[in-house]
């Protein structure tokens, strides 16, 4: 049986960052929580990244809504003395759920 670690994400691109063989996606998406009697939302930002062949089909601008597959990896690395670790959300496919400006979408879907 395979392990797995994957990771699915709807929400709109805050920033895009265009590399030559990478592309880094800053994502929002929104949770509601009870604060006393009232509902808030609170937005959380996650960076994705999508390599070679899907980083370069991107068509996808700020502010689209997308929904975005893929899988997680840990990494670490050694600085100051001290071991640092974190958490890549790597891109395996994305689809342009909504435009910003309020456009069709397309249909399109990148994988």
């Amino acid at each position: 049986m395979q392990n797995i670690a994957e990771f699915r994400i709807i929400g709109r691109i805050g920033k895009i960052e265009v590399k030559e063989k990478v592309t880094y996606l800053s994502v929002a998406s929104n949770y509601n929580r009870k604060d006393g009697d009232d509902w808030k939302t609170d937005a959380h930002w996650n960076s994705v990244t999508l390599f070679d062949k899907l980083a370069k089909r991107l068509t996808a601008s700020k502010g689209d809504l997308v929904h975005i597959t893929g899988r997680v990896r840990q990494n670490q690395y050694e600085a100051g003395g001290s071991t640092h670790y974190g958490v890549d959300l790597i891109a395996d496919g994305i689809a342009i759920l909504a435009k910003k400006d309020g456009g069709p979408a397309d249909d399109e879907k990148q994988d």
